[in-house]
Parts: structure tokens; sequence; C-alpha cells
């Protein structure tokens, strides 16, 4: 109900809906020009051919853009946890992070989903991969794993809020700059990031794993070729401790008594 408002809110403005929409894909396609830039001076980045960046700058995309679009309002919890308009939510027969997630609800997110998905067709078409059956069903899984580990990382931001009181910036750093850092080749890296990232935050798992795999290439760090398969694992599981988090931090709410 919450999202079908702000839905027809936007639709009220189409025209203003499209630009902002546009805006947003062009914004966001930004990052990959400076890439085109780079590999007119380089042929290779770490080993990786521009196809194959692109490769990974669309599913990262792609999977972050499903995760912002849901989960995307949730850096504004700690404005509502300070001016005490968080209050509100309490007393509605709904779930509260199911009424975060719902707040603003803002379709221009859309664009960023567009422009990964464009350019990851584009890395398809040109890239020559065997298209074996476990590599075309670890397609949609790594796309929809991905999405629910970043998803999982803005609960956990949010959750965090709770506590900090405005701490968004911090969880930008681990959405954000985690999209970012996955746009490129995880050879380019220290072997100390990669563990971090694959054993501590499991971002590795939202494409780096699933893509070497896919692009049949090894991986850095010596781990099977196959461990891209654990992807939704690792997704439930960071569900899993973010749903925790949040329980946590709805329990140690203070409200503002108003």
């Amino acid at each position: 109900m919450i999202v079908g408002m702000w839905v027809r809110s936007t639709m009220a403005y189409r025209t203003s809906f499209l630009i902002m929409t546009v805006g947003n894909l062009l914004a966001t396609g930004l990052d990959f020009v400076a890439i085109v830039l780079m590999f007119t001076h380089i042929g290779e980045l770490g080993g990786f051919t521009l196809d194959e960046v692109a490769f990974l700058y669309g599913t990262t995309s792609v999977a972050f853009g499903l995760a912002d679009l849901v989960l995307g309002t949730m850096g504004r919890l700690g404005q509502r946890v300070r001016d005490g308009t968080m209050d509100t939510l309490l007393v509605r027969p709904v779930p509260i992070l199911a009424q975060v997630a719902a707040d603003r609800f803002a379709l221009r997110r859309l664009g960023r989903i567009t422009q990964g998905a464009l350019l990851l067709g584009w890395s398809l078409a040109r890239l020559d991969i065997d298209w074996t059956l476990d590599r075309v069903l670890l397609m949609p899984v790594m796309l929809l794993s991905g999405g629910a580990i970043f998803g999982a990382l803005f609960v956990l931001g949010g959750a965090f809020q709770f506590w900090a009181k405005d701490a968004s910036e911090v969880q930008n750093a681990f959405t954000f700059g985690g999209t970012t850092l996955l746009e490129y080749p995880p050879t380019v890296f220290g072997k100390e990031l990669l563990r971090g990232v694959t054993f501590v935050i499991p971002l590795a798992f939202v494409n780096w794993l699933p893509a070497l795999h896919i692009l049949g290439r090894p991986d850095p760090l010596g781990l099977p070729a196959r461990i891209g398969f654990a992807a939704p694992l690792v997704a439930g599981a960071c569900c899993a401790v973010a749903g925790l988090a949040w329980r946590a931090g709805l329990r140690a709410y203070q409200s503002t008594g108003s």
C-alpha cells in the first residue's frame, strides 16, 4: 500500500519521472565511461579485457540496483531515530522493516538496473563463453543472490543506526563502496583484501566468485571453481544475520515518548 502510494505519486509527474530515471541511468554510467577511457591506454586490466570488466560491472550494477530499489531508503533511518518519527512506524500494524523499505519508494532507481542490464547484455554479446548448463543456471543465481547480499548490508547499516543515530556514511562505505569495488577484476587487489571480502564481509559472492566460473578464470585465492554456487547459501546467512541485528536494534530503540 505504501509503495503503491509513492508509485502513484511519482507517476503523476511522468515527464519528471522519465527525466530523473534517465539522469540516474546516465550518472551511474559515468563510472564505466572512466573504465572505457582507461582501456584506451591499456589492453588489459589485471589480465581482464574490457568485455570481461563490463561483465563484472553489469552484474554488480544489477545486483546492487535491485537491493537499492527495495532497501535504498535505509540510509534515512538515522534521521527518523533522531527526530522521533520512528515512533509513528511502531504504532502501525505493519512490520517496521517493510515500512522503512517502502518509505519514499523511488522508481527512478530503475535507472541503475537498466544501465547495468544493458551493459551486461552488451558484454555477453561480445564474450565467447562456453554456456554449459551450470553456467546458464549460475547467471540468475548470481544476480539474485548478489541483490540479497547487498540488501542484507542495507539492513545491517540501518540496524546500526539505532545505536549510532547517524551512520549512513558507514553503511554507504559497504554498499556503494562495495559495488564500486566489485566493478573491477579481483586480480588488481591484494590478497588480504580478497580474503576480507570473501570470508569476513562476503562481497566476493555478489559477482566475483560466480563470474570467475562463468568466465572460466581461476580464483586468485585458489578457491574451488564451483564455490560461486555457494552464493545463495552465503546470501541466506547474510540475511539471517541482518534479521537478528535488525531485531536487536528495534529492542534497543528508545522511543521519544511523544
